[in-house]
């Protein structure tokens, strides 16, 4: 049970990430999972576990993780899709 609870926790957190950015994610619900699941990664390696926790993650510095993620992907598949254009 606790691992499907991490899924929706980090489907939520790279969700909220892409309302924040106001960019999406790609590949839907499992790009959102993706993203909160790296995101909750990075933001614990650069701000650290601080904050409350959910389904195994701290909150913060996930969500941060994740909006730092969105905008990273964002650019790189802009950049992409100018180069095959």
């Amino acid at each position: 049970m606790s691992f499907i609870w991490m899924l929706i926790v980090g489907g939520l957190i790279g969700w909220l990430a892409g309302i924040i950015t106001g960019k999406g994610v790609p590949g839907g619900i499992i790009g959102n999972i993706i993203a909160g699941f790296i995101g909750a990664w990075l933001g614990g390696l650069i701000f650290g576990n601080w904050g409350p926790e959910m389904g195994g993650f701290a909150i913060v510095p996930a969500i941060i993780g994740s909006i730092i993620l969105v905008l990273i992907v964002s650019f790189v598949m802009r950049k992409m899709r100018r180069n095959h254009a």
